[in-house]
């Protein structure tokens, strides 16, 4: 009986609910005034103007306003005073991870989060690359990607829309050419200076170069990873991918340091580093005073055979056939030993 009159009692007694959200429809009465502003310490004015039909097609059109303006739930606002226009958007950054937190975690091993941690306020953050109130998926299009790396990277943009692969994505329309994300990764992003990324690199180009399907729609081999890690540049750069740590000196020739990096052009055009003309040029990089022939010795991406470096095909032939003789011929000489061994006995 106790036990009834005591819940009976904790039913109808006043409960402490938190305010309820304000719905966009309750912000946007004030926040869909263009000329609304506010002053930062330094005199600049922000504006805080949110257009109600862009939010609405945003991805977090769902959510209520409050959900990342936490505190603001209240009108009118208490006062927040920042210093400086990036105080504020840093400020805000930091709600992001409420929700995405597993992408969160992945930054903290991103070249932009360094640069954070280093205090560099303006490296980018989770709004400088997906916007704020405008938020889209970010592959629709997917042109967006490096329209939006373009805004810090001017010069990387530049050389990428004159490249193969930029002037596919922008002038072909094409939906499966690299992007900036591609190679770079999206939330970890990796810089062309971490060790790890730079080990990766043969595995980031092969990652479209030994797609059948992908290679067939632009008449491309599938074969170039498997020949280049055939080759001697190959073979020495898995070793040092395996042993976890770049070549002192200089350093073994990968994808990029051939082919190039955001300007990568096809392999038969003028420009490209190497085209046969421009060979002897890209070799030096490495190799000094290299002569004209010197490029000869390379067998590029192709497979040796009787029409392509014929000599060499027959030296691999020769060995195929050689090595198993000898290796069977030894085998079958140790049975005789031991045959004679037993039958003397």
């Amino acid at each position: 009986m106790h036990l009834f009159l005591l819940a009976t009692a904790l039913l109808l007694a006043p409960q402490n609910t938190a305010p309820a959200a304000q719905d966009a429809e309750t912000c946007l009465a004030c926040h869909s005034n263009p000329q609304l502003v506010t002053t930062t310490g330094d005199g600049t004015a922000t504006r805080l103007h949110v257009d109600g039909a862009t939010f609405a097609k945003s991805v977090h059109a769902k959510l209520a306003c409050a959900d990342c303006h936490t505190g603001m739930s209240t009108v009118p606002h208490e006062p927040r005073p920042f210093r400086t226009q990036r105080e504020l958007t840093l400020a805000y950054d930091e709600q992001c991870r409420r929700c995405h937190f597993a992408n969160y975690t992945k930054t903290l091993d991103s070249v932009h989060q360094a640069s954070v941690a280093r205090g560099d306020r303006t490296a980018p953050v989770c709004v400088d690359c997906h916007g704020s109130h405008d938020i889209q998926r970010p592959s629709e299009p997917r042109t967006r990607i490096s329209q939006t790396c373009a805004r810090c990277h001017q010069g990387v943009a530049t050389a990428y829309v004159k490249s193969v692969h930029g002037r596919a994505l922008t002038t072909e329309a094409a939906t499966d050419v690299p992007v900036c994300t591609d190679c770079h990764q999206t939330h970890d992003i990796g810089g062309p200076h971490q060790q790890q990324w730079e080990l990766r690199t043969p595995e980031l180009c092969g990652r479209c170069h030994s797609n059948a399907a992908l290679m067939k729609k632009y008449g491309l081999s599938t074969a170039v990873l498997s020949t280049y890690l055939a080759d001697f540049h190959g073979k020495t750069a898995s070793l040092r991918e395996n042993q976890g740590t770049t070549p002192t000196g200089k350093v073994v020739a990968r994808c990029t340091d051939c082919h190039g990096v955001h300007d990568i052009q096809k392999a038969d055009d003028p420009d490209s580093p190497v085209m046969k003309a421009n060979l002897q040029k890209t070799c030096r990089k490495c190799h000094e005073d290299v002569n004209a022939n010197f490029p000869g010795a390379w067998l590029s991406h192709y497979e040796p055979s009787w029409k392509k470096a014929p000599i060499v095909y027959g030296v691999k032939v020769a060995y195929s056939v050689l090595i198993p003789f000898m290796i069977g011929g030894l085998g079958l000489q140790i049975l005789l030993h031991l045959w004679r061994l037993m039958v003397n006995r």
